[in-house]
């Protein structure tokens, strides 16, 4: 017979397995993303059109490159916003142009003006994010990385106020070898973990560093707010290639999404457009939604 007592404690182990059990765990939920770089012609020929059809690939948010101005693609942020919103689209993240004040010529000032317009059409679009998103070849030296990581952590504490956060986009230039060290490492290192996250691009990371992916998000966990899922070409790894039909293995990489501290996924493909790159971005969201974001 069971007792009252006893039913209590089944009940009671009964919901704690299922609490544990993996297959009630709750899985992290991400919206599909895709960089706009991806299709800048595209963009340059009918920014409208084009956010249909991202729209219709099945992409929920986008990672905007290039502010100007005060100008995204040469639209007003409230305006560049209602496309998006006619769209069903959001913006978390953009590539904005940082890099340009690491150039002769510029100042802390121009750095810190441009910062405050970011700022401005941030709010206007809801994004959180504001990425450094490149490196001339002359910002890339180790004592110009560490330039590079001074002036984002002012960034970042000037973002901090407006309850924003400075990003770091890599490509393979910060894993390059100089007697020992390299940009990555010192940018990870030199740069506040609550106020400078970093976007990995898990093509130029799988290109060019002797680490993996995990290694870093064991090493500096929390720091990753968002990926780049760009594919890597079998036969010529120098080139980009459809998500899924590359050689990069992505299905380990995002078990590691929490540890990492990851927010977003971005799509992207920089080269080797095999017809089109708006085909080739709408195979990649099929691809990334039926095989990574079940």
């Amino acid at each position: 017979m069971i007792t009252r007592r006893t039913f209590i404690q089944q009940v009671g182990l009964l919901t704690s397995a299922t609490i544990l059990s993996p297959a009630f765990l709750v899985k992290e939920k991400f919206k599909l993303g895709l960089q706009l770089y991806s299709i800048r012609d595209a963009i340059e020929s009918n920014l409208k059109d084009t956010l249909q059809k991202v729209a219709s690939f099945g992409y929920e948010e986008v990672e905007i490159y290039g502010y100007s101005n005060r100008k995204y693609y040469g639209l007003e942020p409230k305006v560049f916003k209602q496309l998006l919103d006619d769209n069903n689209l959001t913006t978390s993240s953009g590539h904005y142009d940082l890099n340009k004040f690491m150039l002769e010529g510029t100042t802390d000032d121009d750095l810190k003006g441009y910062v405050d317009e970011c700022i401005e059409g941030a709010h206007v679009l809801q994004q959180k994010y504001i990425v450094w998103p490149w490196l001339d070849p002359a910002s890339r030296s180790i004592d110009k990385f560490k330039i590079v990581a001074e002036k984002l952590n002012r960034i970042g504490e000037q973002l901090r106020k407006a309850d924003l956060l400075a990003g770091y986009h890599n490509h393979d230039f910060e894993f390059i070898d100089h007697n020992g060290q390299n940009g990555y490492d010192i940018i990870l290192n030199e740069t506040d973990p609550d106020t400078v996250k970093m976007q990995m691009d898990l093509y130029w990371l799988s290109h060019s560093s002797k680490l993996s992916p995990h290694d870093y998000f064991v090493k500096y966990p929390g720091r990753f707010a968002s990926l780049h899922l760009k594919d890597m070409n079998k036969k010529n790894r120098d080139l980009h290639e459809v998500m899924g039909d590359g050689s990069i293995d992505f299905k380990p990489i995002l078990k590691d999404v929490k540890l990492a501290g990851v927010k977003h996924l971005f799509v992207e493909q920089g080269n080797n457009y095999t017809p089109d790159a708006m085909q080739n971005v709408a195979k990649s969201a099929k691809y990334v939604r039926e095989n990574l974001l079940k």
